[in-house]
């Protein structure tokens, strides 16, 4: 119970710096180390699967996908101008009002911890025989369907950032101003044109 509270606390200081960090890529990265924590969760639970595939899938290939688009596109972390002042108080109020729900259900209704028998009887026929049959037996077509979508997707996000760049680069070109951005230059993308 002790290893599960340490995890579950990394778990939620790491969430809580998703949401908090104004820098996209620092939110990344928080988010890859709360992914990490559950996957250490699962294996205290002792689904070695489940741990194996929530480090592969999500704080592997997700989050690379993740960080690659959020350097693709160059965000930087300035926040835009607040144009609507009452959402942040809006949302701790909510945030507030949610944390008090729960523990008001806990109060009323504590949750002992579970039985062994209930365990076992969870963590039978969990293994990866099972999704490995499913995944790769009369899903294989929609699996690899899956795979041909996401690196479509990249390498339309490729496509379009080099032909912007290169649109931009032209322009510059064109108006003889080496490092200022021509009148016509599309601007890049995640970047904001600015007004001399």
């Amino acid at each position: 119970m002790l290893a599960f509270a340490a995890i579950a606390t990394v778990m939620l200081i790491g969430a809580i710096g998703v949401v908090t960090l104004r820098q996209p890529v620092h939110a990344a990265l928080s988010l890859v180390g709360t992914l990490l924590a559950l996957a250490i969760a699962y294996v205290q639970l002792n689904a070695g699967f489940l741990a194996a595939i929530q480090v592969i899938v999500y704080a592997g290939a997700i989050m690379v996908l993740f960080l690659f688009v959020i350097m693709l596109l160059a965000l930087d972390g300035e926040a835009p101008a607040p144009s609507l002042t009452w959402l942040r108080p809006a949302a701790w109020g909510a945030g507030a009002l949610a944390l008090v729900a729960v523990l008001a259900v806990l109060a009323r209704d504590p949750i002992g911890p579970a039985s062994p028998a209930a365990l076992l009887e969870v963590f039978a026929g969990s293994g990866a025989e099972g999704v490995a049959d499913q995944l790769f037996g009369p899903m294989v077509l929609s699996f690899h369907l899956v795979g041909v979508l996401l690196l479509t997707g990249i390498v339309a996000a490729v496509g379009l950032v080099q032909r912007r760049a290169g649109q931009a680069a032209e322009a510059r070109a064109r108006a003889g101003r080496a490092g200022a951005d021509a009148p016509d230059a599309p601007p890049l993308p995640g970047r904001e044109p600015v007004e001399v």
